[in-house]
């Protein structure tokens, strides 16, 4: 098995070297190192270009979204399967060598991953229960009990290509699409149970930014419903919607721009119920305590919530 790791990176000076030197150093050595380099602006790619390793191809492009890099380093793949890796992320050094004997015939294997706090140095590990062949027709479920990122699961790369699987590169959360579409067109989707990446979590990663783009949310789910309007999908697809309204109405505690807080927050309510009537009796907050559940279904509540979050933190 020849594996594809797929970096896009852009001005992670700080970072890229413990990333490159975590997939140099693989005990698997058939592997190609794809680095698609946004247009940084820093030291990057000087210190990329420091690398001495035949198998790392770096390409330079400006400013298209890291929807497009990944893109891109896919066009570019010639592996037999793929690893998508963050560049302010590292591998285990045994990543690709446990890949090679855990991937078989699966069109997509699902992995555990640690989080490493920047910040205290925490760690975390998220685990998923190990299952083998599974379709999201027979689990629908799939949607709301594995995450929507890349960084911890490999694809079969001829999948990828034959169901013309790629990356939004308009729109921000990008991931989302692409991991339902790939699960919706897998045969075989299995979970290992192994952790075998690491994720550097930071006030500058991209999925934590909060800023104007938050409303691409409401695209985001929007594709979603189109590409999953089957009535098998229904009760998934509210409660997708459910958490991920919920999670960012919540996450503008962080917004940069204070105006768009309360626009956000609004938008967010209508578009809840417009879509999942319902939604305060919805599944996903079965799971809450009282109290943030009590904030999460009320408007008004978690207007006054960010407002009260961003005065403590400002002290």
């Amino acid at each position: 098995m020849k594996l594809s790791i797929i970096i896009p990176t852009y001005n992670r000076e700080n970072f890229i070297s413990k990333c490159l030197d975590s997939v140099i150093n693989q005990t698997y050595e058939n592997i190609e190192i794809i680095i698609v380099d946004d247009g940084s602006i820093d030291n990057t790619e000087e210190i990329i270009k420091s690398y001495n390793d035949e198998r790392i191809k770096y390409y330079k492009n400006k400013n298209h979204g890291i929807g497009y890099s990944r893109n891109y380093g896919l066009n570019k793949a010639t592996g037999d399967h793929i690893l998508f890796l963050d560049s302010d992320d590292y591998l285990d050094y045994d990543t690709a060598e446990k890949a090679a004997q855990l991937i078989k015939d699966n069109d997509i294997l699902i992995f555990d991953y640690k989080e490493i706090f920047e910040k205290d140095g925490k760690e975390r590990i998220n685990k998923y229960e190990i299952f083998n062949n599974y379709t999201l027709n027979e689990h629908p479920e799939l949607i709301n009990i594995i995450n929507l990122g890349p960084c911890n699961k490999i694809f079969k790369r001829e999948f990828l290509n034959k169901n013309k699987i790629r990356f939004p590169e308009d729109i921000k959360y990008e991931d989302t699409p692409f991991i339902i579409k790939s699960f919706k067109e897998a045969k075989k989707i299995s979970s290992c149970g192994i952790s075998l990446t690491n994720i550097i979590v930071h006030k500058k990663n991209e999925t934590l930014t909060v800023d104007e783009r938050v409303f691409d949310i409401f695209k985001v789910l929007d594709n979603v419903k189109k590409m999953l309007n089957d009535e098998l999908y229904s009760e998934e697809i509210k409660k997708l919607i459910v958490r991920k309204i919920t999670t960012y109405t919540v996450s503008q505690r962080a917004q940069k721009n204070k105006k768009l807080i309360n626009k956000f927050i609004n938008e967010a309510f209508i578009y809840l119920k417009k879509n999942v009537p319902d939604y305060k009796n919805n599944k996903y907050y079965e799971n809450r305590s009282f109290l943030k559940r009590t904030i999460e279904k009320n408007k008004t509540l978690t207007k006054i919530y960010c407002k009260i979050y961003k005065l403590i933190k400002a002290k």
